[in-house]
């Protein structure tokens, strides 16, 4: 079968890739659509370091194929979303409704594919460039078949991450003012979770200006070009005829230092920093001190503090309701044969989400 293997000096896409039979509590997903991240650019770029050869992508929908023994919460036939996760479900942290804290997430490298005689990797537990992958049955979450699986694929990754750190993280108030820096897929779900959890400022900040009618589509009240000028200073003078003081909540949606304190001096007394950029793994950013005594708080996020049974289910809900935007998060659809182009795209900073389609 195809799917696109990094091995360690470059990304191609490859037809003799081999995947195993799902065993007991798996299930073999026949992958639809599966969105491009930066975090699987991230991994051909060094920025993630990773075990090679390694088969990439890690939001996707697809169809059920088969599954293993004991498995219940999926069937033959099923359309799904899948979720990065992979948690055991017996854990403390688990049974506390923390599946982003589960340890058996964390180092995990299994070697479900065959590639030219040795095994490879999968990516983030999932590896959804590939035309069909083996997975933990509750990373599949199952959802009605009218929904479209080039949409529903970014909610296994941009939407559970965006979304799930305004309401579940940050748990962003009505009334709040809200910043969100760098709109990118992540940053779009951001903005419509501040607007969904009723937000009354909203303040998208990005260097490419051509972003701001998506933007405001996504829920932003404003939008701000920091170009030239210090970030935290325009951030404060844009709301300061309601909100002198400074932000509730700031989301940091590009991992650069510089934004990260540009993001912690520009909170009100008592606001959040949210951190979801993925900056490379020895990055240090600074603050000062002085200022966090004003209950200011910076939080890291993992996958939207998201539980995907729930949640997923949830936000598709609020996609048929029409209240979550998904079909407009799509820029443009690849066949998996032009991988290179929709990287190329990614980084030229021309999509919101290009979504590679697979099997018809």
């Amino acid at each position: 079968m195809r799917g696109v293997v990094f091995d360690g000096q470059k990304a191609e896409l490859v037809d003799d890739l081999t995947v195993r039979d799902p065993g007991p509590g798996e299930a073999l997903v026949r992958i639809a659509a599966a969105g491009l991240c930066h975090s699987d650019v991230s991994v051909i770029n060094g920025t993630i370091p990773f075990p090679t050869p390694v088969v990439l992508g890690h939001e996707g929908a697809g169809v059920v194929a088969a599954v293993g023994d004991a498995v219940g919460n999926v069937k033959v036939g099923d359309h799904v979303v899948l979720s990065t996760l992979g948690n055991c479900g017996a854990c403390q942290h688990c049974d506390a409704g923390r599946p982003t804290m589960c340890r058996s997430t964390f180092g995990a490298r299994p070697q479900p594919f065959t590639w030219r005689g040795e095994p490879a990797y999968n990516f983030a537990n999932l590896s959804c460039f590939a035309e069909e992958i083996v997975v933990k049955a509750n990373q599949c979450v199952p959802i009605p078949q009218d929904v479209a699986l080039t949409s529903a694929a970014l909610v296994g990754c941009g939407v559970v991450t965006g979304v799930g750190a305004v309401l579940q993280r940050a748990k962003v108030h009505p009334g709040s003012t809200v910043a969100v820096l760098g709109v990118g897929g992540v940053g779009l779900n951001v903005l419509q979770g501040a607007r969904i959890a009723g937000a009354a400022r909203i303040v998208a900040v990005d260097v490419n200006p051509a972003k701001e009618a998506l933007a405001r589509l996504f829920g932003a009240t404003d939008f701000v070009d920091p170009t030239g000028v210090d970030t935290a200073t325009v951030l404060k003078e844009t709301i300061q005829d309601t909100e002198p003081t400074g932000y509730d909540y700031i989301f940091e949606c590009v991992g650069h230092p510089a934004l990260i304190r540009a993001a912690i001096d520009a909170l009100a007394w008592s606001g959040s920093a949210v951190l979801l950029g993925v900056p490379a793994a020895t990055t240090e950013a600074s603050f000062n001190v002085a200022g966090m005594f004003l209950d200011k708080s910076i939080l890291g996020c993992r996958y939207g503090s998201s539980q995907p049974q729930r949640d997923i289910r949830r936000y598709v809900d609020l996609y048929r309701g029409r209240r979550l935007l998904l079909d407009e998060l799509v820029t443009r659809t690849y066949p998996l044969a032009d991988f290179h182009r929709a990287v190329e795209d990614l980084e030229h900073g021309d999509l919101a989400r290009g979504v590679l389609t697979l099997n018809p």
